[in-house]
């Protein structure tokens, strides 16, 4: 009779899993708590202290540590040895090996969790077996997770039984789940403070660990980096969501800079709840703009920049729809990425089969100041994901958020009010130094990521004249402005002001506000300051 030891923290579909194993001639041997789940649902189990002769032991710390149930995993079937040795004494193999670890991390995310809490929660005989039986992997199913629980009967009912790459599949994830879990109990315990023989967690730790340990798992290998000397490839964070889980549509293969380029076209449309599409360009925006739908909000932002948008990465916030769709292709698009895409869209842009399509699902990481990375020379920067949390919401003269207000004589008209908060949300997410104008709706011109901030003015105001028609004055008059962080001196305010914009938003915080504030209220604009910066290097 083949043997299935059972020992779960975990017991999402035991049950069921272990009648499945019984109808097909399993012997269940099981510990503790999982053993009585079992026998209450009326199925035969063997109990360990029956296989190792010990009892469980010093409140459950000690049971599967035993030869009797080691040798059972480890014996190598093709060996006649180690057969031999299991006859000699007397030990059963065990062909399943189920197993999820105590919750440690569960545990640790309770900010109210005693240091003895989380000791208690590390488990020792549950990492061993999973190492065990992933370690002899061609003769034992190792099960970490309830979701591989209807593949293993399937693949127990096909007609050759479970292949080795099946086996070998389920023994890296178990790798995987049991250093993930070390990865947990390390991080987890370097933050305990020890003071004599007190061990204390403390109360305000902060979002970033002592020691951190990244686990990552390539997506795919790229053409090449950012230019085709460099090698590059793509990983992502078990359960990360966004471009994590990302799913290709159709298109050429995505190089390094399309990623960079969907990822800056994401985090804009993400700032917004209405239908908001951007088109990038090398990272920065060339356009963004909402609308009633979102086929609207992308012709304007498209429209914005006409010239630069040829070429670029599209973002939208919504579905991908018949409308838009046709809108994309009417021009040559690189990609666009959006959270999903109807059938008929899908349909009308297989016409353009090297554009590339991706579908990814950013809810969870909308409002989320989930921790980023970024490399250096020999070390690695970890910051929360910048949040335009003070622009959540609509700005108007009743409502503000803390920390923004107005500080020249006038203070802006409703129209003003929310073309600043469209400005501000976008002016986050182009390169530092940056100024940008707007309407309500649609980014006009953009200067971004230059070395003062009057250049930047100036790129803005210069990118607005292009054309045969217009002239930045006309394009520009009434507009808004932004700026990422303040303006050291009145020329980028006085620059501003040239074209006709009627309001400003930065965020304050030079030792020369005085002299902007006054050359606001020369020129008559209304300024607001919203006392946060928002650099994008």
């Amino acid at each position: 009779m083949p043997r299935a030891l059972l020992s779960v923290s975990d017991k999402t579909g035991l049950v069921d899993l272990a009648r499945e194993l019984v109808a097909r001639g399993f012997e269940l041997v099981s510990t503790g708590g999982t053993a009585t789940a079992l026998a209450t649902a009326g199925l035969p189990v063997t109990g360990i202290s029956t296989v190792t002769g010990f009892p469980e032991m010093m409140d459950g710390r000690v049971k599967t540590l035993h030869p009797a149930i080691h040798a059972g995993i480890l014996a190598r079937r093709d060996r006649a040895d180690d057969l031999a040795a299991l006859a000699e004494h007397g030990i059963t193999p065990v062909d399943i090996l189920v197993v999820n670890l105590y919750p440690f991390v569960a545990t640790a995310a309770n900010p109210h969790a005693t240091f003895a809490e989380l000791i208690e929660n590390i488990d020792i005989g549950g990492p061993s077996l999973i190492r065990a039986g992933a370690k002899n992997f061609g003769g034992v199913l190792v099960l970490v997770d309830p979701a591989d629980y209807r593949a293993v009967i399937a693949a127990l009912d096909a007609p050759a039984g479970p292949t080795q790459a099946f086996r070998f599949d389920l023994a890296r994830k178990a790798l995987r789940h049991t250093a993930a879990y070390d990865t947990a109990i390390s991080g987890t315990l370097g933050e305990v403070q020890v003071n004599g023989d007190a061990f204390t967690r403390p109360a305000n730790a902060g979002p970033f660990p002592a020691t951190l340990d990244l686990k990552l798992t390539k997506v795919s290998d790229l053409r090449y980096g950012e230019n085709p000397h460099q090698r590059g490839a793509w990983y992502a964070a078990p359960g990360s969501g966004g471009l994590g889980e990302a799913v290709v549509r159709q298109g050429k293969e995505l190089s390094y800079t399309n990623l960079l380029d969907v990822d800056a076209a994401a985090r804009i449309v993400l700032e917004f709840d209405e239908p908001a599409a951007a088109v990038i360009k090398h990272t920065n925006p060339c356009g963004v703009a909402t609308g009633a739908s979102i086929a609207e909000a992308y012709v304007r932002g498209r429209d914005a920049d006409a010239l630069s948008a040829f070429g670029g990465i599209v973002g939208l916030n919504r579905p991908l729809d018949e409308e838009t769709a046709r809108a994309i292709v009417s021009t040559f698009i690189e990609a666009v990425i959006a959270p999903d895409m109807s059938e008929a869209a899908r349909d009308i842009l297989a016409g353009k089969s090297k554009m590339r399509v991706i579908t990814a699902d950013f809810s969870a990481l909308a409002r989320s100041g989930r921790g980023e990375l970024r490399s250096l020379l020999g070390a690695i920067l970890v910051q929360e994901r910048d949040r335009v949390a003070e622009a959540a919401r609509p700005w108007s003269a009743a409502s503000l958020p803390e920390g923004v207000r107005v500080v020249t004589r006038r203070a802006p008209t409703m129209e003003e009010w929310q073309a600043l908060r469209f400005a501000w949300r976008v002016c986050a997410h182009v390169k530092s130094n940056t100024i940008l104008f707007t309407n309500a709706d649609r980014t006009l011109a953009i200067g971004a990521g230059q070395m003062s901030r009057v250049d930047a003015a100036k790129v803005a105001i210069l990118k607005a004249g292009e054309g045969e028609t217009s002239t930045a004055e006309v394009r520009l008059s009434g507009s808004v402005a932004a700026s990422d962080a303040y303006f050291p001196f009145r020329d980028g305010l006085d620059a501003v002001a040239a074209v006709g914009a009627t309001a400003v938003v930065q965020p304050g915080g030079s030792v020369r506000d005085a002299e902007v504030i006054a050359a606001a209220d020369e020129h008559n604009l209304a300024m607001v300051f919203t006392g946060r910066r928002h650099f994008r290097h």
